[in-house]
């Protein structure tokens, strides 16, 4: 418990289900972190597809919940969690879900991954390219139609998965705007309607009414109080999409438009001000929604893991605690001309064509500490394509565990001198969002939230911005050539 944060200030429950990690926190109704507890995200191997295991979640979620109300206060609980997943469900909330939930990394079969993208739609239908493997609400739905048609004809609803607790929880089912938006190939936020293919497969029945993501659902079901000793005056809130209530942080605190480019295993930017004429499905960018339902421009890139690839092993990564890196080193790196080019990762990102294509240019970064350097830099260069890619040349908020090391902000703020860049180190920014959604209706003043300015670069700016062109040049020209060189290959 960090300073001035006292226990019975706590009266909001942050069920927030990643996809390695899990956490129930117990929060402030302006934000603050008191009391978390977690546990691993479970992937069992299935059949009929790797799954989550749903069952297990439900005994650690309802027994937690039942520990945190006795050391707090609680007055409400809402849930958070990534887009990739939709939760087939029968009509009763204690029965088995009619199929397992699938595991958005699952590889796809050839029937599905080719019968799929002719009933997807278009891009505003869809919010995003297709993407890797079993990603994409729909085309779970399509994949358990195409296996078990009789349960999916029998089941009631489909829920996303911060709606699927709020379910379980509550009695209630619920669509909602973030979740359906965060590239669930369901819901066209522009249109304000349903996706073609809900009306083409037949699935009208299984979507459920939409609720705002800070509405109240209702008390906790009674049984369910009574069954694990949870207060039963407890309000279960709809909840929404992880990075989308992280912006709303942002929204909360005033900053309406705010630019915000979140980090760790993905790079995820997401900025309201982005013209949606701008978004480019073949450069990772979507189209989200915030919790009011204003569409919401996004970039998606695997930073985490092509800073791995670049770190080495055996060298702390993002998120991981270690030497931070030595901003000479940096410099020399440029000075010398060494640079890592996208991508090292199976995911394109901002460079169409680029998947495994990742290589090193120059002199090459031999020890550790210069393999670490330019790991950070790779990662604001990577940051700053994000950025640009939204149009965004005003204020934009850097979060997530890359702000472990100081270098990034340094270097993303040098990268754009014209603007202003800040950074928030919290970390458990989705948490603060979704515990905002409390008090959404009531709330007369700007949310608190802290800022900082990166320190000034050492180096030379000048040196810095053709080394970031250059490193543009290059990565963009190596794509070209393997593009061309692998049309050859084909023929």
């Amino acid at each position: 418990m960090g300073d001035g944060q006292k226990a019975d200030g706590a009266r909001i429950a942050v069920f927030d289900v990643g996809k390695t990690n899990i956490k129930l926190s117990a929060m402030t109704l302006d934000g603050v972190l008191v009391e978390s507890l977690s546990v691993h995200n479970e992937v069992r191997p299935g059949p009929p597809w790797r799954q989550h295991d749903l069952n297990g979640i439900s005994d650690w979620l309802f027994g937690s919940l039942a520990s945190l109300c006795r050391h707090h206060p609680l007055e409400k609980v809402v849930g958070t969690g990534h887009g990739s997943a939709g939760v087939l469900v029968n009509a009763d909330p204690d029965e088995t879900c009619a199929l397992p939930m699938i595991d958005y990394e699952q590889d796809l079969p050839p029937a599905i991954r080719e019968g799929y993208p002719p009933l997807s739609g278009d891009f505003f239908d869809r919010g995003s390219a297709i993407m890797l493997k079993a990603a994409h609400q729909a085309r779970q739905l399509y994949w358990m139609q195409q296996v078990d048609p009789e349960r999916v004809a029998q089941a009631r609803w489909y829920l996303g998965l911060p709606q699927y607790w709020a379910w379980r929880l509550s009695g209630v089912p619920s669509a909602e705007t973030t979740i359906l938006s965060a590239q669930s190939h369901l819901w066209n936020n522009v249109r304000k309607q349903w996706a073609p293919i809900v009306a083409g497969q037949g699935w009208q029945r299984l979507m459920p009414p939409f609720h705002p993501a800070w509405e109240r659902l209702g008390p906790i079901r009674q049984d369910l109080a009574r069954r694990h000793g949870i207060p039963e005056e407890l309000s279960v809130l709809t909840g929404g999409h992880d990075s989308s209530l992280n912006l709303y942080r942002y929204q909360a605190a005033g900053m309406r438009d705010a630019c915000v480019i979140s980090t760790g295993t993905w790079i995820v930017g997401m900025c309201a001000a982005t013209p949606l004429d701008r978004l480019d499905e073949n450069r990772g960018m979507v189209l989200n929604s915030d919790v009011t339902g204003r569409p919401v421009g996004g970039v998606l890139t695997m930073g985490g893991r092509e800073f791995s690839h670049v770190a080495g092993q055996g060298v702390a990564g993002q998120g991981q605690e270690g030497t931070a890196a030595d901003a000479a080193l940096v410099s020399l790196l440029i000075e010398r001309g060494t640079f890592a080019l996208p991508s090292f990762g199976d995911d394109d990102g901002l460079f169409p064509g680029s998947a495994g294509l990742g290589r090193f240019e120059g002199p090459p970064a031999e020890t550790p500490a210069e393999r670490k350097a330019l790991a950070v830099l790779y990662a604001a260069l990577l940051t700053v394509e994000c950025i640009d890619a939204l149009s965004e040349t005003g204020l934009v908020a850097l979060d997530g565990t890359f702000l472990r090391d100081p270098l990034y902000a340094t270097l993303v703020a040098a990268l754009r001198p014209n603007a202003e860049t800040v950074y928030n180190l919290d970390s458990y920014g989705t948490a603060s969002g979704a515990a905002l959604l409390g008090e959404h209706e009531t709330r007369d003043t700007p949310a608190p939230i802290a800022l900082s300015l990166p320190t000034a670069f050492a180096g030379d700016r000048e040196t810095l911005a053709a080394y970031a062109q250059r490193w543009r040049d290059l990565a963009k020209r190596n794509n070209l050539q393997r593009a061309k060189t692998s049309k050859r290959n084909d023929r």
